[in-house]
């Protein structure tokens, strides 16, 4: 069976929310905490955070400020395995039910790049640090899946207070 790694997005600097994303507490839990008990809870067998220590293992971004294409690469050299799962740690209300079609199929919801799931081989070879993540999701040739019903909201996730009121 293939081993199934986790990286959780946390390398923003969460200026839309005022504060650090993965540090708010969600139902008495740190989102970085939920979103890592999401892929724990789905298989994940090893995961990392990308670009913040919040306590778990974790890997510094390629580069400062270089988005998220930086901390999946970073990740997926950490983790070494063959099949990836990339949250974000600002949809800490994800559910594994949301999760399910990327996991079978893989690949990422129409519109959303995050989450995914794809093949460590997948990667392009010329990925770096600074890309759109939506060109490395087209580059890694990922499928787009319709977004389940009712899944929206959590998918996008909170990057404003407004947002995160409205998923709570």
């Amino acid at each position: 069976m293939t081993m199934l790694g986790a990286i959780i997005l946390c390398g923003g600097a969460s200026r839309r929310m005022g504060r650090d994303k993965a540090a708010l507490a969600w139902d008495g839990v740190r989102a970085v905490d939920r979103v890592a008990a999401l892929a724990r809870a789905v298989g994940a067998e090893a995961l990392v955070t990308a670009g913040a220590d919040l306590g778990l293992p974790w890997v510094p971004d390629d580069e400062a400020g270089a988005g998220p294409v930086g901390g999946v690469l970073a990740g997926a050299r950490a983790l070494g395995v063959e099949r990836l799962l990339v949250l974000a740690v600002d949809a800490p209300t994800v559910t594994e039910q949301d999760l399910a079609p990327l996991l079978a199929a893989g690949g990422c919801y129409e519109g959303l790049p995050v989450p995914m799931v794809l093949e460590a081989s997948a990667i392009p070879a010329d990925a770096r640090a600074g890309w759109p993540l939506r060109r490395f999701v087209e580059r890694a040739g990922l499928a787009a899946l319709p977004i389940p019903e009712g899944a929206l909201a959590r998918l996008r996730g909170a990057n404003t207070p407004e947002e995160r009121e409205a998923l709570r």
